[in-house]
Parts: C-alpha cells; structure tokens; sequence
C-alpha cells in the first residue's frame, strides 16, 4: 500500500467512525478523541487529516470543486454556445453524481445540515464557492459589460440553483430520476440565457411591368421569391 492510499484509507476510516458516532450519540456529543478512537487513531493522527469535526462531514469538497472547475477550464474563451451550455451542465452533473455515488452517507449529511447551525454555514459557504467558479466561467461567455456581468452572475446563481433543488429532492427520497431531472432543470436555466437567434428578414424586390394588374400573377410572384 503506497503512502497516499495509506492516507486516503485513514480519511475514510476517520469519516465513516464519525458518522457512525453521529448517528449513535448526536453531532455534538461525540468528540474528536471519539471519533480517533473508534477509527483505531490518535488525535495526533485526526489533525492531520481534518482540521475540525465540521470538516469530517465534508470531506471531500475542495476536490469536487476542484474537478468542477477542471472541466470548466477546459472549454476556450472563444468557444461557442453550444460548447459553454454543454460544460456548465456536465460541470454540475459532476457535483450530482458525487453525492449519488456517497448514497446513504449523502442524506446522513443532508439530515446533519439541517439540525447543526456551523454545518449549515459551511454548506451555504460551499454553495457560494460553487457559484462563484461558475460566474467565472460565464464571464465574458454570455456578453460584455455591465450587462454580460449581470448575465453571468443570473446564469451562475440559476444553475446553482437548478442543481440543488433536484438534489434536495434525491436526498429527500422523492421520487423521480435525478440524473434526466437536472439534465431537464439544467435546460430551461440555459435556454434562458441562449443568444439571440440571427434575423431572417428577407426583403423581396418585384420589377414589373406598369401594366401588370393581375393580383394572382403578383402574388405568384412572391411566393416563388420567398421559396427556400
């Protein structure tokens, strides 16, 4: 076993004593010497893998976080819309298949949310960050200036958004496919800010002769001008 699989392993032994703790005593009965004794590890040990109990029920964060803004990155400045729409849905789809991947664990976390006042300021904080690299990345993609800014900010807020009332609703055990749900969500919020389709005004221009009075001949005419 290398090194960092050594550590990773510690992490997870840590994270899962802890909520094993969580769900026997309560958030704030069980204590950091707790949770490194279930695990088989010293306080020593807990410290340098978390920096507090508030941060063993996110562990894993700044990573997806990280893989959001990896993808995002890796679309040009110049790219078209297409290609911005296509990122910022599979970008948000990353942080969804994260928590369908944690399963039980994700609504353990969900249910700790919604009873402990520092949990819950660390989850709104996380959803600002996410926002935040999505603003970015909108920026300059969807219009210049003050407006483009506005754009940006709207888009990023709306995606956030979208994203996190299906995944309330997963982790709520409603029913309904989250995956088609955000990919649905996903689609109206861009669709919103999608760029003006192009004009398609055709002006048509019929020389005839002064004689010509025959209304059918006329519009004929028109007709076979306006034809694809």
């Amino acid at each position: 076993m290398t090194q960092s699989t050594a550590r990773e392993s510690t992490r997870e032994r840590l994270v899962a004593a802890a909520y094993d703790l969580f769900d026997e005593r309560g958030y704030d009965a069980t204590t950091v010497d707790a949770v490194a004794e279930r695990a088989g590890v010293g306080r020593t040990t807990f410290f340098r893998a978390f920096r507090s109990k508030d941060d063993v029920v996110l562990p894993d964060h700044d990573a997806v976080l990280a893989r959001v803004g990896a993808r995002l990155d890796a679309v040009p400045s110049g790219a078209g819309a297409t290609a911005v729409a296509t990122a910022a849905s599979e970008a948000a789809h990353l942080v969804l298949d994260h928590y369908l991947t944690e399963g039980d664990r994700a609504r353990a976390r969900y249910r700790l949310t919604r009873t402990v006042p520092s949990l819950r300021q660390r989850e709104v904080a996380g959803l600002q960050a996410y926002q935040r690299v999505f603003r970015e990345f909108f920026r300059g993609r969807v219009g210049d200036g003050e407006s483009g800014e506005v754009r940006a900010e709207v888009l990023a807020a709306g995606v956030v958004t979208a994203h996190n009332h299906v995944l309330r609703r997963w982790l709520r055990a409603e029913p309904g496919d989250p995956v088609a749900a955000l990919d649905r969500a996903l689609a109206d919020v861009l669709r919103m800010f999608a760029p003006p389709r192009p004009s398609r005004t055709r002006v048509v221009v019929l020389e005839t002769p002064d004689d010509v009075d025959d209304l059918e001949e006329v519009v004929r005419s028109v007709r076979s001008a306006l034809e694809p």
